[in-house]
């Protein structure tokens, strides 16, 4: 026997390939099954693995629940899984530009609780934006500052900022 007998590429995965990119997709699926229906539905899933996920999460049997998911690893390998690779990892945070819009709406809210003034860039930013309620969350945020209690008016207010970004980015894509 020649050592090409056992080097020669047939061009095709080997089977160790092939189960663990099976195994990537089971959890893969594991993962989706962990998610809320509300990030499901961001997620932009297919149907099928859709309507899969919720079943999985109904299931309370670890054998039942052990076989859905290798169902749903089954259904993933005829589905495109980088846009459903590329939903979890902007719901996890990872994508670098929803980072970026993270901190930049960090930057907003502490810029308004130092100077109210930055309500007109506010304003000018997103046209939408209720002063009046922002205005009242300031206030809530800073009197919470000062007496030591919990932010919750402060955590509010980047509630408010994110919503008004996120209605933003809607209308900017119609």
């Amino acid at each position: 026997m020649q050592d090409e007998d056992f080097t020669e590429d047939t061009g095709r995965p080997s089977k160790t390939k092939k189960k663990e990119a099976m195994h990537e997709l089971q959890d893969l699926g594991a993962e989706l099954v962990e998610l809320s229906v509300g990030q499901l539905k961001r997620i932009n899933l297919p149907e099928n693995i859709f309507d899969a996920v919720r079943e999985c999460q109904k299931i309370t049997a670890h054998g039942a629940r052990r076989r859905q998911i290798q169902y749903l690893g089954k259904l993933m390998r005829s589905a495109d899984d980088a846009p459903i690779r590329a939903g979890l990892a902007l719901l996890r945070g990872e994508s670098s530009a929803e980072t970026a819009r993270l901190h930049r709406l960090e930057r907003f809210r502490a810029r308004l609780l130092e100077d109210e003034t930055v309500l007109a860039e506010i304003t000018a930013t997103w046209p939408g934006a209720d002063l009046q309620q922002l205005r009242q969350l300031r206030r809530n945020a800073l009197k919470e500052q000062e007496a030591g209690k919990p932010p919750k008016s402060f955590r509010a207010i980047f509630q408010v900022l994110q919503e008004l970004d996120q209605q933003g980015a809607a209308h900017a894509a119609e």
